[in-house]
């Protein structure tokens, strides 16, 4: 009889547990056919919810963010974003955290729980897709752009980090997403001490009066100190107080030099307005520029020339690390070089210059009206629009119609001894430039768009290596037989131009460029400026 009692509870509990069983599955496919249905319907109102759609799609409409430990560690994660100049909040930060840190706010009901999980659903995609390409739309903020990532490859990404969601840590998820580039990870770590020194007071401003220099002593003095202990150019704890000594003078040269200023030493008027610059609009030019590698940092790879305008230097990239560099000079504010990506095809040695038109109309022909006999000085030739040449005396300067003037090669062309092409429909090139006196400049926006480098054969040896026959001598050969020629590589290298204004240095420590094109504060403006709804969930 007991035996026959413990059959029937065996098969009572049995029964129970396939009934709950039951009961569990149904749960979970009521739940499933409900967020399929909130999916569908909210799938039209934008981009983003059309990729929390295909989210669920992708996972059979299976919930993603029902456990309470996996929605704290969402809430951990969007909220280290603040270390990428991001706002957590444009990520539901507040309401992921208010349902930890309130029980009365739990998902209880099936709607609930459906709100909860379209809500984290949308704030780690969002999330996860502003760092690994951006918050912002670069098109938009520049319309020469053209690095954006081809759909596909945010296609595959997004159905990458939805596959990753159940098999992965999320913190280590959203390590993966941001730019796997040392410069984001100082970056980070140079917004991190920028924002210590605010909550600490800021730094001291340097009030105004004579120039500072060595032999000085007073308040002025001692502020100036602090600001460059607090800038990492003097160690913590620097005795030197209120006199102005010998260190004193060093770590301001340093200033100076990342700075972008001349590097003399004394505290003159822009010297200290770099000093005096608050820290919070410090914070911001690092969080503008934390965008911007968001969108370019991924681009340098491999072997690459990439142009910083800002920084006005070109650098050779071999397999993704710095192998050379050399000063350049960019174009001037109102003829600015543009930023975008190319490849470079061609090596012309001894090239002749076409004047572009809008350096003829605004440059040279008020120097031909007065001077006319400025062409055969500096060996411009005339030519028509199908190639003949003309006699400039024939040709009403005051209103000229078809011509092309072209400069011949050699001693005092425009371009050097070397030009270096690569397509584009900005008529940009790198080339060597007769105005070298100009390095020596902080400041190097003198050309009128095209990038003038200080060694540009340096960098012809590299582009043209593993080529037969094309050595250093070779090289200096083909420049003086005095000919122009022009050799196409056999393999072109990507040319990436692009404009920061942030350098960084050991210890964390960053060098502000001069925002020669004014281009900072667009996007500052942009990043500041709260998204518009995805139309995924009400606002809680």
């Amino acid at each position: 009889m007991g035996v026959e009692r413990s059959k029937l509870a065996f098969c009572g509990l049995a029964a129970l547990g396939l009934a709950l069983f039951a009961n569990a599955r149904a749960a979970e496919n009521t739940l499933a056919q409900r967020l399929r249905e909130r999916a569908e319907q909210v799938s039209a109102a934008s981009v983003q919810a059309r990729n929390v759609a295909a989210f669920y799609a992708q996972r059979d409409y299976a919930p993603a963010w029902q456990s309470p430990a996996r929605v704290a560690a969402l809430a951990t994660a969007i909220g280290s974003t603040r270390s990428d100049g991001l706002d957590p909040q444009a990520y539901h930060y507040a309401d992921l955290v208010a349902v930890q840190a309130d029980p009365a706010r739990a998902a209880t009901t099936d709607e609930q729980r459906i709100t909860l999980d379209l809500l984290a659903t949308d704030a780690y995609l969002q999330a996860m897709n502003d760092l690994r390409w951006g918050k912002l739309d670069p098109d938009r903020i520049d319309p020469n752009f053209n690095f954006a990532p081809l759909p596909v490859e945010r296609e595959a990404w997004q159905r990458d980090i939805s596959s990753a969601l159940d098999h992965a840590d999320i913190d280590d998820l959203f390590a993966q997403a941001r730019p796997q580039h040392a410069a984001y990870a100082r970056l980070r770590g140079a917004l991190q001490k920028l924002r210590d020194i605010d909550a600490a007071g800021g730094w001291p401003a340097i009030a105004d009066g004579p120039a500072l220099k060595q032999g000085d002593s007073g308040p002025r003095v001692a502020a100036l100190r602090r600001r460059l202990i607090l800038g990492g150019y003097l160690a913590e704890g620097d005795e030197g107080g209120e006199r102005f000594d010998a260190p004193l003078e060093t770590a301001l040269r340093e200033f100076q030099a990342e700075q972008y200023l001349e590097v003399d030493g004394r505290v003159g008027e822009r010297t200290r307005s770099a000093l005096n610059l608050p820290v919070r609009a410090r914070i911001d030019q690092v969080r503008v520029n934390l965008e911007r590698a968001r969108w370019l940092l991924p681009q340098i790879q491999g072997d690459v020339v990439v142009v910083d305008i800002a920084g006005f230097k070109a650098t050779y990239f071999h397999e993704g690390k710095p192998a050379w560099s050399t000063r350049a000079q960019v174009g001037m504010p109102y003829r600015s070089t543009p930023s975008f990506k190319s490849s470079i095809d061609t090596v012309t040695f001894n090239p002749t210059w076409t004047v572009p038109p809008t350096i003829l109309t605004q440059d040279l022909l008020p120097k031909i009206r007065r001077n006319p006999a400025s062409l055969a000085a500096n060996r411009i030739r005339v030519f028509d629009d199908s190639g003949h040449e003309r006699d400039p005396s024939s040709v009403d300067w005051n209103h000229p119609r078809g011509i092309v003037l072209r400069q011949d090669a050699g001693e005092g062309n425009s371009l050097g001894r070397v030009a270096i092409r690569f397509p584009n429909p900005y008529g940009v090139y790198m080339h060597d430039t007769p105005h070298k006196e100009l390095f020596a400049e902080e400041r190097r926006a003198f050309s009128s768009g095209c990038i003038r480098i200080e060694r540009p054969l340096e960098l012809v040896e590299r582009l043209l290596a593993g080529m037969p026959d094309w050595d250093r001598k070779k090289i200096d050969a083909a420049i003086a037989a005095g000919g122009t020629r022009s050799v196409a590589l056999e393999h072109p290298l990507p040319i990436l131009i692009l404009y920061w204004s942030v350098d960084t240095h050991d210890g964390n420590r960053i060098a502000f460029k001069p925002d020669i094109y004014a281009k900072d504060a667009a996007i500052l403006r942009e990043l500041d400026r709260p998204r518009a709804g995805a139309g995924i969930v009400a606002d809680p």
